[in-house]
């Protein structure tokens, strides 16, 4: 393939992003710059689909390689291994925005690797890494539907700024990173003094219209050097399996569908599937077959489970879409910790704890831009028994350290000045039920146990998930 550059403007600077050049053995890669910070990004896809299995294995990862900024990593071992914090939660910005944007269907094992080479200490390489990852995609033979673009808002001195400089983030009350295609947004991710609603939506509105005009350039670049894309690998299901298991399934999910109780409802969900898999794909068919099968009978349930919501305004559970599960509130359980807090909504259950500690408690940190310490970290745990299954206890997850970092972000804003209150401040939360919206539970139980801490905070907070069905111009929050 031979080298070839696109220049294009994102936000207030120029990125320039060359193929051709480096790893030509990849189904897709590029070299993202700007300024003097330079982000390479790889994609790859295995030859065949991957056997029995009904997902997209989709795996990132992103590592900020320490001589980028001429460091050398501390302590015994020089070379970069298991990833950071930072890494992981750049690795899963990378993820979120990429993943539904495969066709329903591709099972092909995918791998997006990302690595920054050069770093300047002045342009943020996490959203750079996002469109890189994008671009590889996009010229690979990979099936993605559109191009993806990222950028991060900040808000400096009463102005909204599309990628700021590192400087920049340190006067901005705003940290909001977007990903989106040209004509929706995808995701948003990142935390905020105390804006309004109405400055919030502004600052969305601005940073999409960067991403859409990115994405438009490399739609174009696209179709003048980008690969034919596979046509194989995606897995049809065959109307007549969909037909069939309509026929077997519909009415016995409608009604397991409107049984209140998780558990319950899982059980006669799962005798359910038990039993079409039985008819309609027993011992001596195809490994295709089961899959087909299993796949138009998960694609039943959602698009009933969807149908409820939009015709009835109801979910599962019973509720309206803007009904609250009952909540209870205990603080102070745990008598020999700083602060505690149980905090429970429905069949979610948060106990939270808050530790206050000298200097030497801080969380020491290592990154392009040098040492540090945090004085405030919440760190989330997540048991299978919270889910009453079984499963690995260890080093926590990617799943672990987002949602950790999530809640996090929400109670940081709230805190006292370090000149107001010159302790350190440790929140975990221990997550012993789970049906849905952990993190925000670790919010609002977070936020207890400071209280219950004696930490003044500037006012209290509370989190709260929320899902959006779409079909069409229907829609329910």
């Amino acid at each position: 393939m031979q080298r070839k550059t696109l220049t294009v403007k994102l936000g207030r600077q120029q990125i320039q992003i060359e193929t051709g050049k480096i790893a030509r053995q990849a189904n897709g890669s590029v070299f993202l710059s700007c300024g003097e910070t330079m982000v390479f990004a790889s994609a790859c896809a295995a030859a065949t689909p991957a056997e029995g299995v009904d997902f997209l294995p989709l795996r990132v990862d992103y590592q900020e390689r320490y001589s980028a900024a001429g460091r050398t990593a501390g302590g015994f071992i020089k070379r970069e291994g298991r990833p950071t914090e930072r890494e992981i939660l750049v690795s899963r910005l990378i993820d979120r925005p990429i993943r539904p944007m495969f066709e329903e269907g591709y099972h092909t094992e995918v791998q997006l690797l990302s690595y920054v080479f050069s770093y300047d200490g002045i342009h943020i390489p996490d959203v750079l890494a996002i469109c890189a990852s994008s671009a590889a995609l996009v010229l690979s033979d990979i099936p993605l539907l559109k191009p993806i673009g990222a950028v991060r808002v900040g808000y400096v001195e009463n102005s909204w700024v599309i990628n700021p400089t590192v400087e920049e983030m340190k006067k901005s009350s705003l940290d909001l990173v977007l990903a989106g295609t040209e004509d929706a947004i995808l995701m948003i991710e990142g935390y905020c003094g105390f804006l309004s609603e109405e400055q919030v939506l502004e600052a969305i509105e601005k940073g999409h219209d960067a991403i859409s005009h990115f994405c438009k350039e490399l739609a174009k670049w696209q179709k003048e050097i980008g690969k034919p894309k596979q046509e194989h690998g995606v897995r049809k299901i065959p109307q007549e399996v969909t037909r069939t298991v309509h026929a077997e399934a519909e009415t016995l999910l409608e009604a397991a569908l409107r049984i209140h109780a998780k558990q319950e409802r899982e059980e006669a969900l799962a005798k359910i599937q038990a039993t079409v898999m039985q008819s309609l794909a027993p011992e001596g068919v195809t490994q295709e077959t089961k899959l087909h099968v299993a796949a138009a009978y998960k694609n039943l349930q959602s698009t009933l489970m969807r149908k409820m919501i939009l015709d009835e305004g109801k979910r599962l559970d019973g509720r309206s879409l803007k009904e609250i599960r009952p909540i209870d509130i205990e603080q102070g359980i745990l008598p020999r910790t700083h602060g505690s807090s149980l905090f429970t909504r429905g069949e979610t259950q948060s106990l939270a704890v808050c530790t206050l500690g000298g200097e030497t408690s801080a969380q020491r940190f290592e990154d392009l831009n040098g040492d540090g310490l945090s004085r405030f970290y919440l760190q989330y745990f997540f048991p299978p028994f919270s889910v009453g299954e079984v499963g690995r206890i260890g080093a926590p997850g990617r799943r672990e350290v987002g949602h950790g970092k999530l809640a996090e972000r929400a109670l940081l804003a709230i805190l006292p000045s370090q000149e107001a209150f010159p302790y350190v401040i440790r929140i975990e939360s221990n997550i012993t039920e789970s049906n849905g919206s952990s993190s925000m539970a670790s919010v609002c139980g977070g936020c207890l146990a400071l209280m219950d801490a004696g930490v003044p905070i500037k006012k209290p907070v509370a989190g709260i998930a929320m899902g959006l069905i779409l079909e069409g111009d229907r829609y329910a929050v």
